[in-house]
């Protein structure tokens, strides 16, 4: 079911008896689910969970009345992600200076939000409250369905993607490994244009170290430096492993319009070429959103910018799934007939960092169950995406 979600101040009993016998009843007669955070969190960081509600909601009912300032936020939030469509405001009569009930110097709806098409409601009236609720919404889906209803132009280019692929592939396929992992980036249209030069610097500051060697290893060496080309930049990485383990191997390239695509070797095939290690494949997934956050900013990229991820995760066929050093205990599971998987996600660019734990473990988890239905609880993944970010491999 499709969710609603509630914004308003935590604690209030009045107000909670509107939500009760207004707002809820209003959001259930137009099919949708009704959320609040106090309510129907998941145990997470509550910021995290706000932005997570926000950003999946079809539509966000969100109550002024008191002024709360984390309510402003959310509604600020709300708008940054262009959800317009989707956002209705309401507030207790009394804060409509043109009420008779309003009070010199009293509670009333801030400047900046002032203008808006306001829903007021009286607390004696809450039946005609719920029943105008009712319409607003109904209206709001509406419009979604004819925005729906256009069918929006494809963020991938599939002949430039396939062009680097071909090429990469043939690359790869000289190391004769296994294991390979895949990436695509995609921003949505309207898309950017940057020079050649902008993209070197934001690949250059975008790299993350902590791994050792990275997604999109920058490497100043003649022979394995960045080279521009007439859309973009490239760069190619095959080379014995320094720290043994044969040939690896790293094509990657960026657009001029923020386009993305990666291949390259995996880990487990330089330490053990029949596994799968589940904390590793965790690591490079965060690695991954994480660069991808950083290569969008250092672009000058509006962080309300959504941005397609697509990751395939391939050479499975035959391992174990395992994990890298004895810190982590995992029962043994039915090797893997399946060869690869694909897993997407779409996201602000802003949402990568604040959802990273939820997007890590959706871009890893099908493939965790292929190995005989494997699965991890979430707590497995918060502790490895939080060590990462501090710094830290576990």
């Amino acid at each position: 079911m499709n969710e609603c979600f509630i914004i308003m101040q935590i604690g209030n009993s009045d107000l909670d008896k509107v939500c009760e016998q207004a707002i809820v009843p209003a959001i259930e007669v137009c099919g949708l689910d009704p959320k609040r955070v106090d309510k129907h969190n998941e145990g997470g960081l509550l910021k995290s969970e706000i932005i997570g509600f926000i950003e999946r909601s079809d539509i966000i009912v969100a109550d002024l009345t008191n002024e709360r300032p984390n309510c402003y936020l959310e509604v600020g939030y709300a708008m940054g992600m262009d959800k317009f469509r989707n956002l209705i405001l309401t507030v207790r009569e009394d804060h409509n200076p043109e009420s008779v009930n309003y009070k010199n110097g009293g509670a009333k709806v801030h400047f900046d939000l002032s203008g808006y098409d306001l829903l007021y409601w009286h607390p004696d009236r809450l039946d005609e409250f719920r029943d105008e609720l009712i319409k607003r919404i109904k209206r709001r889906q509406l419009i979604q369905k004819k925005t729906n209803d256009i069918t929006p132009e494809s963020p991938w280019d599939d002949d430039w993607l396939s062009s680097h692929s071909g090429y990469a592939w043939a690359g790869l396929e000289k190391t004769k490994k296994g294991g390979f992992l895949d990436i695509r980036f995609a921003l949505d249209h309207p898309k950017p244009q940057r020079t050649q030069k902008e993209l070197l610097e934001a690949a250059s500051e975008s790299v993350i170290k902590t791994f050792g060697w990275p997604i999109a290893i920058y490497m100043t060496s003649d022979g394995f430096a960045p080279k521009p080309r007439v859309d973009g930049i490239v760069a190619e990485i095959s080379t014995e492993e320094m720290h043994g383990g044969g040939m690896t191997y790293d094509y990657w390239t960026i657009r001029r319009n923020g386009d993305f695509f990666l291949l390259k070797t995996i880990f487990e095939d330089k330490r053990d070429p029949e596994k799968i290690f589940f904390n590793t494949r965790i690591v490079r997934v965060t690695e991954t959103l994480l660069y991808c956050a950083r290569l969008y900013e250092r672009l000058g990229i509006d962080p309300t910018t959504y941005v397609n991820i697509e990751i395939v995760h391939g050479g499975l066929k035959g391992r174990i799934i395992t994990a890298a050093g004895a810190s982590r205990m995992l029962s043994a599971h039915s090797r893997c007939e399946e060869n690869q998987i694909k897993t997407q996600v779409r996201s602000t660019l802003a949402g990568l960092e604040s959802n990273l734990v939820d997007l890590v473990k959706e871009l890893t988890e099908p493939m965790f169950s292929l190995f005989g239905f494997c699965e991890f609880k979430d707590e497995v993944y918060q502790d490895i995406v939080s060590a990462f970010v501090d710094g830290q491999i576990t």
